[in-house]
């Protein structure tokens, strides 16, 4: 499996790149529908705890690539086999800004829930119900929509120049 300008499935094994150029748009799109089920069990059961395992998961993704978080490899290991729609490559630089703004979102819920529970303060509680609407709101239009908001983002940036467009053409 090369990288070049070929899809790998996000949880490809021998990538020599931490980021392929390209990602299988409708594996991320199974990654955004895991990740919406694990946000609404949270909102839902109020376990807040679960963002932890969430911004692991966020932060490994962002760092090291697809293939290093547990939502990735479920999907690429159980889910993904089983749907038979051809692999549909995009630009894998806005899905790891997205990843990254994931990231940051559950990050400060990790640290809202800790900080809720060390203080006992109401803010925390507000921040985390706020956290919860929007990561189910992006991981839901992802999913179902196919609408990336964090690659939305990433082409508003690369067209003002914040980000170096020749990252994703279809962005700039």
């Amino acid at each position: 499996m090369s990288t070049g300008s070929q899809t790998l499935p996000i949880g490809a094994i021998g990538a020599r790149r931490r980021w392929p150029e390209t990602v299988d748009d409708i594996t991320v799109r199974l990654v955004a529908a895991v990740v919406l089920a694990i946000v609404v069990v949270t909102v839902a059961t109020q376990w807040w705890w679960l963002f932890v395992p969430l911004f692991a998961d966020f932060l490994a993704r962002t760092l090291f690539g697809p293939r290093w978080g547990f939502t990735s490899q479920l999907v690429a290991r159980t889910i993904r086999p089983r749907v038979g729609a051809a692999p549909r490559p995009k630009a894998s630089a806005p899905k790891r800004f997205a990843a990254g703004i994931g990231a940051v979102m559950t990050g400060v819920a990790s640290l809202a829930w800790v900080a809720g529970l060390a203080s006992g303060a109401s803010w925390p509680g507000v921040a985390l119900w706020v956290i919860g609407a929007v990561m189910v709101l992006f991981p839901a239009l992802e999913g179902v929509f196919g609408l990336c908001v964090g690659c939305k983002l990433f082409g508003l940036l690369a067209r003002l120049g914040v980000v170096n467009p020749d990252l994703c053409v279809d962005c700039a």
